[in-house]
């Protein structure tokens, strides 16, 4: 990641820094986040798109996924379950390709995905690893952006051959084919056509190494348009390894071209298909050689061939059999009998990418779609979606104030959903719940009422859904005689007022803003757009190719915000660069972003947060790569933008999206950009990237719960991602991190009691990781303790040590955990397990120490445990369930205490020759513990132990105090143990030797192992 921070800091030379003068001082959080660790939730019932399959070419069992937006997975099982191997790296992938040499070790991962939307990821470069996966090294194309092809000599491994794609907003240099001879260590472009022209596809000849093909296509995206083709995309041939090259167009198309595929036939090499994007609509389609590329003929012009060429344009065909040819497209389509005629393929998500066919049988296939990836057991008839790639790309997220806390999120053509932030077992597809369909965005819920607002692409359809009752409105605000022609961006803003429930905001080119929740609407705003024209030609859209999805609309409102502190005062921020304020409430409004300085004008407001500290003050989030400025921009104003100052610095790696400001610390700030999140803990005068069990995936919206204190991410590319409670860095100051050892504050524990079933999840789904219920302590340590005795014990009120903990001893926050309950009580050895005296039981609520021991310095930090309201029990009930299990809890001690002596005096008796009383002591130990059987089927009749056992572990793990039926049980219990020690006492005396037996005390004996 130097090399990728070294290119954001030479691509940004426009960065803005933080103004001179500023008094405060840098604090810097580097290696100091320790044990914060976010956890993922997904979801994976709605995958992601996935950009590139690759299959080993020997191992069936092998498969690699790069996708979109959340990096590369790999499988070892054919495609049922799936693990992340490239977390330390940008997530958007173009290509996997393994050296055909060294299949099990070394892969080549070129970064940028290359199917170009408007809402695509940018790559960082080149990477190989020489051990599965495992480790790996950068081999440049910092600045590619987007990286198509990448091609291994089968019997070099040295020569190398890399396509880029390039970037996709602008011109760039660092476009077409790149060849090395030393195994990527330099690098020498062999083919360039243009800064406009790029690598879209290449394909080598597998008979003939020295044979490749390359379709070079000519492309430009705008935030407001996109250019398909023109005349210098072509197909090329080279048969001397890249020297030289040619076209072979001899039976294409006239005029310009657009996107162009190339699949080589595998078993017959000369046999060639093409898909070509062409200016006459009759023209286009699928064009096949038999000789090599020298002649083509258009063999079909179906609109499952043709359609939108520059999303579909990967063609594959069968490992063996030429005549089976597979295209890419909206539902992707299959042909049997050389690309004459096609069929669809089976149902699945639309939006087909790639396709690849198993080594060992061409009726497994694997498809790569925006949904994620699918399985076809039967040729592409029919197929099954993996559930186990959490790949979902949310554009905007949401919660709300329930226990567990809903996230709600619009994902890139999978809809909108909402789901639980922990549940029973964790946390898998059947608990998310859809409640839009088409492109979702923002999903809100109403903060007093069962209500959802949704919405899908450009305020098509905006839905209000009463989730009680189960009714659904369409709410958008539509044209009237006033405001005839509303101009929606493709992410149309929603918003919800925080001051008043009912209130819901919408922006076109004006804001618009309801009382009653979407039934009527008023527009309070002129044209806060810059309102140019030129930007507003979306029919136009598309070059050779027509393609106006709405992705395209400009001059736009794109983000709304309230005041959280006056609901006079209102922000919105426009596609197009202006950052207007009503303090008002509409009747009159400012823009101000001419008073930023260092910002390119028109730079898109992509997010704009209101200060819950300060009404005056707000930040506001810019995104400037759709003009190929990948500078992280973001700034501050505690004037109502009369003045605004940078907050970024040259440690934020990627362009920004998403901020979020902290409710108590005004200095804790955390930024999600392209390359993951960044926090600050000095108001933006620094920042650190945040990378435990957080991959530098692109950041889309955060969410600061206010509840629990939890970071909530929609990502683009790997779903929701949370950061537990980050309290803990409100109090990180220049003090704390300069003590010793120190204590965060740790708010009451809420003992969880709550109990399930678990989950019938097979291993073959994702499941989210659930927060933690157990009580934590947190504290900071300025070094590592490498030297001397470090412990950690929890004490209750009276210095009684409770149990004794493993502390955390690195650098920076360490989590310690406890479950609060004692250690499981010490149970009598018998032949068989006593599985209900594993339980440990729950202690009291009230005050406890931790108490840490660091060399000949001790450290005490008192905490809380309270109990859960819901169980609806009185104090003297919890006391009456308390002191019941501690009794079953020390009475289960006692006799294994019993046991131990038993077998001593049982030991002695043999050694005497005592067999009378050698055969009483086993009779009695027999009606103590099971001494025969197994622990399952050969099960013996229970005894003392498991009738004891068993008892403690139902009082001890139910919520309720015990029943009528537990206490007659408990008497029974005792009674029968009373016997048995007096038994014992009875026996004991009369034990040849047994005097002078030397046992261990009670105390000691439960000290023992």
């Amino acid at each position: 990641m130097r090399k990728l921070m070294a290119w954001m800091v030479l691509a940004g030379l426009g960065i803005a820094w933080p103004a001179m003068g500023q008094q405060k001082d840098t604090l810097r959080a580097a290696n100091l986040f320790g044990d914060m660790k976010a956890r993922h939730i997904g979801p994976a019932l709605m995958s992601g798109r996935i950009n590139d399959l690759e299959v080993h070419p020997a191992n069936p069992r092998i498969l690699y996924v790069g996708s979109a937006g959340g990096g590369v997975w790999k499988s070892g099982d054919a495609g049922t379950t799936f693990a992340p191997v490239f977390d330390d790296y940008c997530q958007s992938i173009g290509v996997v390709t393994l050296d055909p040499s060294d299949p099990d070790n070394t892969i080549y991962v070129g970064t940028g995905e290359t199917w170009t939307r408007n809402s695509v990821s940018v790559g960082c470069g080149l990477f190989r690893s020489r051990d599965a996966g495992s480790t790996w090294e950068s081999l440049g194309f910092e600045n590619s952006e987007r990286i198509a092809s990448v091609i291994v000599h089968p019997e070099n491994p040295e020569v190398i051959y890399v396509g880029v794609l390039g970037a996709l907003w602008s011109d760039s240099e660092e476009r077409g084919v790149y060849k090395s001879t030393d195994g990527g260590e330099t690098w020498e472009r062999i083919l360039y056509v243009n800064p406009r022209n790029g690598l879209a596809d290449m394909a080598m000849d597998p008979t003939n190494p020295d044979v490749l093909y390359a379709s070079m296509w000519e492309f430009r995206r705008t935030a407001w348009s996109f250019e398909s083709g023109g005349g210098s995309s072509a197909l090329y041939k080279t048969t001397d390894g890249g020297r030289t090259w040619n076209k072979i167009h001899n039976g294409f198309p006239e005029g310009q071209l657009g996107r162009l595929a190339i699949a080589v036939a595998p078993t017959s090499p000369n046999v060639l298909y093409t898909v070509i994007e062409a200016e006459k609509p009759e023209r286009k389609g699928l064009y096949r050689s038999d000789d090599g590329g020298q002649n083509w003929k258009q063999l079909n012009n179906d609109f499952e061939i043709t359609v939108r060429p520059f999303y579909f344009s990967r063609i594959v065909t069968d490992p063996r059999n030429p005549e089976v040819v597979v295209k890419a497209g909206l539902s992707g389509s299959i042909s049997r009998d050389g690309g004459k005629t096609f069929k669809n393929l089976g149902n699945m998500h639309s939006d087909i990418h790639d396709i690849a066919f198993s080594i060992v049988d061409s009726d497994i296939m694997y498809v790569a779609t925006d949904g994620g990836l699918y399985r076809s057991w039967d040729g592409g008839n029919t197929l099954e979606i993996n559930e186990d790639l959490p790949l979902s790309q949310f554009y905007h997220i949401s919660v709300d104030d329930a226990t567990p806390y809903n996230v709600y999120g619009g994902l890139q053509d999978n809809g909108s959903w909402y789901g639980p932030s922990s549940s029973p077992g964790g946390i898998t597809a059947r608990d998310w719940n859809s409640v839009g369909g088409g492109d979702g965005f923002r999903v809100l819920k109403h903060p007093t009422k069962p209500v959802i607002y949704s919405e899908m692409q450009g305020a098509e359809n905006v839905w209000r859904y009463d989730t009680e009752k189960q009714l659904l409105k369409t709410i958008q605000p539509q044209p009237t005689a006033g405001v005839a022609d509303l101009r929606f961006n493709w992410n149309a803003p929603m918003a919800l007022s925080p001051h008043q429930p009912d209130r819901f905001y919408m922006g076109s080119q004006y804001l618009h803003r309801s009382e009653d929740m979407g039934d009527t609407w008023e527009v309070i705003s002129p044209d806060l757009t810059t309102n140019d024209p030129a930007k507003q030609g979306q029919e136009d859209s598309g070059g050779l190719s027509m393609d106006n999805s709405g992705a395209e609309n400009h001059t736009t409102i794109f983000t709304i915000a309230e005041s959280p502190l006056d609901e006079q005062v209102i922000w919105v921020g426009t596609d197009d660069g202006n950052v207007q304020i009503t303090r008002d409430g509409g009747n009159t409004w400012t823009n101000t972003s001419g008073n930023i300085p260092g910002l390119p004008a028109n730079t898109w407001v992509y997010h704009i947060e209101p200060s819950v500290h300060d009404k005056a003050t707000a930040y506001a989030v810019f995104d400037g790569h759709t003009r190929g400025d990948m500078t992280p921009y973001a700034y501050r104003t505690t004037d109502y933008g009369a003045s605004w100052t940078s907050i970024t610095t040259g440690e934020v790696e990627g362009f920004a999206r998403a901020l979020q400001e902290d409710y108590e610390n005004p200095d804790l700030l955390f930024l999600g950009t392209e390359f993951g999140l960044f926090i600050t803990l000095d108001g933006g005068l620094s920042w650190t990237p945040f990378r435990n069990n957080m991959p530098p995936v692109a950041v889309h919206y955060l969410e600061l719960h206010k509840g629990t204190n939890d970071l909530v991410m929609g990502t683009h590319g790997r779903g929701v991602i949370i950061l537990d409670d980050i309290s803990p860095l409100r109090e990180l100051s220049r003090e704390v991190m300069e003590s010793t050892l120190h204590f965060f504050r740790t708010p009451p524990t809420v003992m969880d009691e709550t109990s399930n079933f678990g989950s019938s999840t097979v291993s073959t789904e994702f499941v989210g990781a659930n927060r933690s219920t157990r009580a934590q302590i947190r504290y900071f340590l300025k070094s590592r303790h490498t030297f001397g005795k470090m412990t950690m014990e929890i004490r209750d009120a009276e210095g009684n040590i409770i149990t004794t903990l493993e502390p955390g001893k690195q650098k920076g926050l360490n989590v310690v955990e406890w479950g609060y309950r004692r250690k499981p009580p010490k149970v009598a050895k018998g032949k068989t397990f006593s599985f209900g005296a594993f339980t440990a039981p729950t202690v009291p609520a009230g005050t406890y120490t931790a108490v840490i021991t660091k060399g000949r310095e001790t450290f005490e930090h008192p905490f809380e445990l309270v109990y859960d309201d819901r169980s609806g029990l009185t104090a003297a009930q919890r006391e009456q369930k308390y002191r019941t299990t501690m009794e079953l809890y020390d009475m289960t001690q006692e006799l294994a205490y019993l046991v131990y002596q038993v077998d001593g005096f049982l030991e002695q008796a043999e050694k005497a020759g005592d067999k009378r009383n050698q055969k009483k002591l086993q009779d009695l130990k027999e009606t103590l513990v099971i001494t025969t059987g197994d622990n399952y089927v050969g099960a013996a009749t229970p005894q003392l132990r498991e009738k004891m056992a068993d008892l403690y572990s139902k009082v001890a793990g139910d919520y309720d105090v015990p029943s009528a039926a537990d206490l007659d049980n408990l008497a029974l219990i005792s009674a029968r143990f009373e016997k048995a020690k007096a038994d014992f006492e009875g026996i004991r005396p009369r034990v040849k030797g047994g005097n002078a037996l030397q046992l261990a005390s009670f105390e000691e004996f439960l000290e023992m192992d």
